[in-house]
């Protein structure tokens, strides 16, 4: 699923609500808030009527699911908003489809390290793997017409994407 961080939100119930049949909770734009403590300030807000309430976050809509759970929202959300904001709407696609495919502990990692490790990874988007082959074969190799027009751009494509590099989504990245 595609993220459009700055339009992230998120349900949040609690547990002892659900268990006692209710579904009662509110949907937040995370936009609203400057990061994890102050969206916490807000859900204990909403919910003041429980001593202890345990959050449950019941429904998302453009969070990738690497940063959030039932029970669990990432530390690094925020700044992660904060960052993939400065990107345009294809990059933010890419960094999305990027963390779908990437397996990691999300709740380890430095957003800045996430953020320059995808820049590094991340080549461009292109309908098909094919796409990209041509492109690699045009801009590093000068191949005559004759022999372009025999060259097998599916195979070469093919071992590309076998090893160095992955086609997510309408996009591609190295390794």
């Amino acid at each position: 699923m595609a993220a459009d961080f700055s339009q992230a939100a998120i349900y949040v119930g609690t547990y002892g609500k659900y268990n006692a049949g209710s579904l009662f909770g509110k949907w937040f734009d995370l936009s609203d808030f400057a990061d994890k403590d102050e969206f916490l300030e807000a859900c204990a807000e909403l919910h003041k009527d429980e001593s202890d309430p345990e959050f449950m976050f019941q429904d998302r809509e453009n969070i990738p699911e690497e940063l959030v759970s039932e029970s669990w929202i990432s530390d690094i959300f925020f700044e992660l908003r904060d960052k993939v904001e400065n990107m345009d709407e294809d990059t933010q696609e890419a960094f999305s489809a990027w963390l779908d495919y990437e397996s990691r502990d999300l709740s380890k990692v430095d957003a800045d390290d996430l953020v320059r490790k995808f820049s590094d990874e991340y080549i461009g988007k292109y309908d098909e793997e094919e796409d990209y082959a041509r492109e690699v074969i045009e801009q590093c190799y000068d191949l005559s017409d004759f022999v372009l027009n025999y060259f097998d751009y599916a195979a070469f494509a093919h071992d590309l994407f076998c090893s160095d590099y992955k086609h997510c989504d309408g996009f591609v990245f190295r390794g």
